[in-house]
């Protein structure tokens, strides 16, 4: 019998990456408890440099439009349920439950009161040396559901 075999690459399978969520509330409850809040947000900016520096990019190029392209694509993935407002200048998300709140609560984790901080530091870091700011208008901490203000800077 002809030996059969297959090639299979990790872009061939769904992206999901909730029990990165979980890991990354533990390291966010460590430096607070360790190190206090700035900490924290010291962290995150340093992750939202480094991670986001491509959608920086593609903001200064594309504008609004690049943030909700990116925020589409996460939350299709994730099945999030979202409502998006775009204009030239405005951008508002409205996220009605994190997935990855939800799934820290269904797992029996904690979820570090600073979580919020994945939203607040890290979307108006994203904003940066852009023509932009964001804004969180709301934060859920049961739910992780949150609306942000993203919106051109006046000068």
């Amino acid at each position: 019998m002809p030996k059969e075999s297959f090639t299979r690459k990790a872009s061939d399978n769904p992206y999901l990456h909730k029990d990165f969520h979980i890991a990354l509330n533990y390291g966010i409850d460590y430096l607070h408890k360790k190190f206090g809040e700035e900490a924290v947000r010291e962290y995150l900016v340093q992750f939202a440099n480094a991670y986001f520096s491509p959608l920086k990019k593609t903001i200064k190029e594309n504008g609004l439009r690049a943030i909700r392209e990116h925020y589409v694509k996460i939350y299709e993935i994730e099945g999030a349920e979202y409502d998006t407002s775009l204009s030239q200048d405005e951008l508002i998300i409205t996220l009605f439950a994190s997935p990855a709140v939800l799934h820290m609560n269904t797992n029996g984790h904690s979820v570090s009161p600073l979580f919020h901080e994945t939203v607040t530091t890290v979307n108006k870091e994203i904003c940066i040396n852009t023509p932009f700011e964001c804004e969180v208008l709301e934060y859920k901490h049961e739910n992780g559901a949150y609306r942000l203000h993203f919106s051109r800077r006046t000068i």
